[in-house]
């Protein structure tokens, strides 16, 4: 089941929220910012816990990592890293895309059923809205289909986002 919200997703009580996080994985802006706020310093001492596989990188585009969520209502974050968004011809869709099967595969290794994503790469890296929701949706869709039993939320931070969600849904 797919479903989307507006809303604060450090304030979801599932059992993971996906970070939009940077390589280094120790905070920065947007909801990567705020996850780290609302989660508390546990969650940067864990993020630095995670090995580097690359000087200052401990996380690659396009790959995800698990921490706890310790005081968010979510049990665990599952950051991943999203492209910054050139012109759709460097393999963003590929590494957007992902991102969200990863993410999910990391959910269903630790037998979640609720997952809930921000709006990857759609900030500051750039990624048109549009272009980036048609991925989340299907990859979510396509993940659904061999694990019925869970359950994809959608956290839009605005209106805005969370209407082209719905178009693209009912597509």
């Amino acid at each position: 089941m797919i479903k989307i919200l507006q809303g604060d997703i450090t304030t979801l009580a599932v059992d993971a929220i996906v970070n939009a996080a940077n390589q280094v994985m120790l905070g920065g802006g947007g909801v990567d910012g705020a996850i780290h706020y609302a989660a508390g310093k546990e969650l940067f001492e864990a993020c630095l816990k995670v090995s580097e596989v690359a000087p200052g990188v401990r996380c690659p585009t396009g790959e995800a990592r698990i921490t706890p969520g310790f005081k968010l209502p979510a049990k665990s974050v599952i950051h991943t890293v999203g492209p910054v968004y050139r012109d759709g011809k460097h393999g963003e869709p590929e590494k957007l895309a992902s991102c969200y099967r990863n993410s999910l595969a990391l959910a269903a290794e630790n037998n979640y059923k609720t997952i809930a994503f921000p709006c990857i790469s759609t900030g500051i890296y750039g990624y048109p809205i549009v272009e980036a929701t048609q991925i989340a949706v299907r990859e979510a869709t396509s993940f659904l289909a061999t694990h019925p039993d869970m359950e994809v939320i959608f956290c839009c931070f605005s209106e805005r986002d969370k209407r082209v969600y719905e178009d693209i849904l009912k597509k």
